[in-house]
């Protein structure tokens, strides 16, 4: 049965139901929570490393053979095409398409710093991200998203117009990430994606997605004190994981707003538009 959620996303493998779960959290991606929110890290800092060098190594290679394919291009001889000429051509052109990969890839574990943590505030039912904007599903990109490195999105967002399905990575390790389908309110037609909890084995893709579940309708399965750091360490997470990660003030201050009115409260002193 596909996914009922539209478009569908490629690799999906079963919808999420919302709701209060029984599963208590053993997970590593919980940084903190307090009564009024919570924070999921999404890039564990060993990955980031080396992954981040793995796609620069990929790509100078590529750049390599790119520069290489062009000058054998250059000084071939023109009278005649010859089958070496063609393998030229074809790596020059395999190679400029693994760059359209692997360089948002490189920008992707380069600038997800401090383990780009997703908040949830389970008062206000909002959803704030700050987060690298390659750290998305886009495939096709303009060439000019290439010349900002840094570009990041921050966006708030309504519980209630998230979704969660289960991905393949495609892997031969059966991995398995779990995906925010951003839906219009009221609808399952998708307007953006979220990245929740990538890279799981099996079963445990839905430890996160069942304990945020439980923490947005206060059930007691949701144990604060279960994350990195303990309900009383906000200031000791915030100077790891938020400052100088470039969220807006209103916005760390609409992680503790206890109530619509208070948020709207601190979005007009801040100068938000709503």
């Amino acid at each position: 049965m596909p996914s009922k959620y539209r478009p569908q996303i490629f690799g999906w493998f079963g919808d999420l139901d919302k709701g209060p779960r029984l599963v208590p959290l053993h997970d590593d991606r919980l940084s903190y929570a307090n009564n009024n929110y919570c924070a999921f890290i999404r890039q564990d800092h060993n990955d980031q490393i080396f992954y981040t060098c793995l796609y620069f190594v990929a790509t100078i290679f590529g750049i390599g053979i790119i520069i290489g394919s062009i000058w054998l291009i250059v000084h071939h001889d023109n009278s005649k095409i010859e089958f070496i000429d063609m393998v030229v051509i074809l790596n020059f052109i395999t190679c400029c398409l693994g760059m359209y990969y692997v360089i948002p890839q490189v920008y992707y574990y380069l600038f997800s710093r401090r383990g780009s943590p997703i908040i949830f505030n389970r008062k206000t039912g909002k959803v704030y991200v700050n987060e690298s904007d390659f750290f998305n599903f886009k495939f096709l990109r303009h060439p000019a998203v290439f010349l900002h490195p840094k570009k990041r999105r921050i966006k708030e967002y309504d519980w209630d117009d998230l979704h969660g399905v289960i991905i393949h990575n495609m892997s031969r390790n059966a991995l398995s990430s779990t995906v925010l389908m951003v839906c219009q309110p009221g609808t399952h037609q998708v307007i953006d994606h979220i990245m929740l909890d990538p890279a799981r084995a099996g079963a445990g893709s839905t430890f996160v997605w069942g304990w945020i579940n439980s923490f947005m309708v206060y059930y007691k399965s949701a144990n604060i004190d279960d994350g990195e750091y303990k309900s009383d360490q906000e200031e000791e997470f915030k100077a790891h994981r938020i400052d100088g990660q470039g969220w807006p003030e209103w916005m760390v201050e609409a992680f503790n707003a206890t109530s619509l009115e208070e948020l709207a409260e601190i979005k007009q002193r801040h100068h938000v538009k709503q």
